[in-house]
C-alpha cells in the first residue's frame, strides 16, 4: 500500500525549497562582494623594507604598516579595501571599484607622516620624536578607560611642551595629531567643523608631563586605541614600500569577465542537471534539486562569511557542483547495482547508500586537504580559490549526501517506486534472478 504522507511531505518539502530560493537568491547574489577582477581596480603586492639603517622589519611593523595603509584609502573613498600582511616582509594591497589607480599608486608609496600639532597648525612633534614602536594601547590605571601611551625619545621634549600647552588658553589646549597633513591644504580650524576630521586626535593637556611618556586619552574603545597605536608607530618608524607586482583590471573588462563566467557556469550545470535526469531518472531529478539547493546553500555561506568572490571563486563553486555531482553518483550507482544483483528497491537504496559513503567521505576529505595546503600556502587569488573550494565541498556532503537520501528516502519508503525500476535506470532484463 502507498503511503501518500510521505509523497505529501516530500511535495511540501520542495514547494518550501523553491520559495525560499526563489524569493532571496538575488538579494543574496547581490550582497556578496566581488573581487577586482570581477568589477575593476588593482592590486598591488608591496615588499616592506626600512628606512633607516639599524631599524628591522618585524610583524608590529607590517601591522603599523597595515593600519597606515587602511587610513590612507579612507581618502580613496574604497568601501571595501583588502590590505594583508604576507610572508615575513610583504604587504598586498587590493582596491575593487578604484577610478583613479594612479592617484592612488602615489598615496599608498609615500611614507607614512605623522605629526603632532598645535591648534594652528604648528609641528610640535613628528614621527622621528618618537622612539620606535613608541606607542602602545593600555588602560588608565585609576579609570581602567582605554588609552595610547606614547614614549618620545627626548625626555625633556614633552614636559616643555606640555608647560606651554597650560599656559594657553582653554580652546588652544590641545594636541592635534595628523598622519599625511598637507601643508597649505589642511587646517584644525576647518577639520574641526566637520563630522569626521582627517585629523585621528586632539588631546587635551591637563597637567605638565615629566619625562618622556604621555598618554592620549579619550571615549576610545580598546579597537581605537589599538589603531591609534599601530598608526602612531607606522609613524614613527616610517618604510619604504617597493612594489614587486601589480594587476590592474578596468571596470568594463571586470563586468565582461563576470558576465562571461556567470555564462558557463549556467551552461555547465545545466549539463550536469540534463545528464543526470537522462541517465538517473527518477534519481536525477532528486539530484536536481538538491544540486539547486547546494549552489544557494554555498551563496548564502559566502554571503554571511562577509568574503569576496573572485573568478577563481566562481570557479571553485562550479568545481563543488561537480565534487557534489560526483557524491550522488557514486550513491546512485550503488542502488542501481544493488537492483541488478535481485534486491527490492527499498533493500537495495538501504544497501547502496551505506555502502556508497566510505568513498564519499574518503573523496571530500582528500580535496579538502589539498584545498587546506592551497589556503595555507597560497596567495590572494590561490587562497580565494581554496575558501570557495571547502565551503562547497562541506556544503555538497551535506545537501547530496543526507538531502539526497532524505528525499529519495521518502519516496522509496512510500512504496510507490516498488517495482518500477526503470524509473532508477535499470531495466528489467538487467535485473539477476537469483
Amino acid at each position: 500500500m502507498v503511503k501518500k504522507g510521505r509523497i505529501f511531505a516530500f511535495f511540501l518539502i520542495v514547494a518550501i525549497l523553491a520559495g525560499v530560493i526563489g524569493s532571496t537568491v538575488m538579494g543574496i547574489a547581490k550582497e556578496i562582494k566581488l573581487g577586482l577582477d570581477l568589477q575593476g581596480g588593482f592590486e598591488i603586492l608591496y615588499k616592506v623594507e626600512p628606512a633607516h639603517d639599524g631599524d628591522e622589519i618585524n610583524n608590529e611593523v607590517l601591522r603599523a604598516t597595515v593600519s597606515a595603509l587602511n587610513q590612507r584609502v579612507n581618502v580613496l573613498g574604497v568601501s571595501e579595501p583588502n590590505i594583508r600582511i604576507e610572508g615575513e616582509d610583504r604587504v598586498r594591497v587590493q582596491l575593487a571599484g578604484v577610478a583613479d589607480q594612479q592617484t592612488a599608486r602615489e598615496l599608498l608609496a609615500t611614507e607614512a607622516s605623522l605629526t603632532i600639532r598645535d591648534v594652528y597648525d604648528e609641528v610640535l612633534v613628528d614621527g622621528a620624536d618618537l622612539q620606535q614602536n613608541g606607542a602602545r594601547a593600555t588602560f588608565n590605571p585609576d579609570t581602567n578607560d582605554p588609552i595610547v601611551s606614547l614614549t618620545l625619545k627626548d625626555a625633556r621634549q614633552m614636559e616643555q611642551i606640555s608647560r606651554d600647552m597650560l599656559q594657553r588658553d582653554p580652546a588652544e589646549n590641545l594636541l592635534v595629531m595628523w598622519l599625511d597633513f598637507e601643508e597649505g591644504v589642511d587646517s584644525y580650524a576647518a577639520e574641526a567643523m566637520k563630522a569626521d576630521p582627517k585629523y585621528l586626535s586632539a588631546a587635551r593637556v591637563v597637567e605638565v608631563i615629566p619625562g618622556n611618556t604621555a598618554t592620549i586619552t579619550g571615549s576610545f574603545t580598546v579597537d581605537q586605541t589599538q589603531f591609534l597605536a599601530e598608526v602612531l608607530n607606522a609613524g614613527s618608524l616610517p618604510v619604504k614600500l617597493e612594489e614587486m607586482y601589480s594587476n590592474s583590471v578596468g571596470a568594463s573588462l571586470g563586468e565582461q569577465a563576470m558576465q562571461k563566467t556567470v555564462y558557463a557556469g549556467f551552461i555547465g550545470v545545466a549539463l550536469i542537471f540534463l545528464y543526470m535526469l537522462f541517465y538517473y531518472r527518477f534519481m536525477g531529478v532528486i539530484a536536481v534539486i538538491t544540486l539547486t539547493t547546494y549552489i544557494y546553500l554555498v551563496l548564502l555561506v559566502f554571503n554571511w562569511m562577509n568574503a569576496v568572490l573572485t573568478l577563481p571563486g566562481i570557479a571553485a563553486l562550479i568545481l563543488g557542483v561537480g565534487m557534489a555531482v560526483d557524491a550522488n553518483i557514486i550513491t546512485y550507482e550503488r542502488i542501481k547495482e544493488e537492483i541488478r544483483s535481485g534486491k527490492s528497491v527499498m533493500s537495495a537504496f538501504k544497501a547502496g547508500s551505506r555502502r556508497s559513503l566510505s568513498t564519499i567521505l574518503d573523496a571530500n576529505i582528500t580535496t579538502i586537504l589539498a584545498a587546506a595546503v592551497l589556503f595555507s600556502y597560497g596567495t590572494s587569488s590561490v587562497q580565494g580559490f581554496a575558501v570557495m573550494l571547502i565551503v562547497s565541498i562541506l556544503t555538497s556532503f551535506v545537501t547530496a549526501v543526507y538531502g539526497s537520501r532524505l528525499l529519495l528516502g521518502l519516496w522509496i519508503n512510500s512504496r510507490a517506486l516498488n517495482k518500477k525500476y526503470r524509473w532508477f535506470g535499470v531495466k528489467e532484463g538487467e535485473i539477476s534472478e537469483l
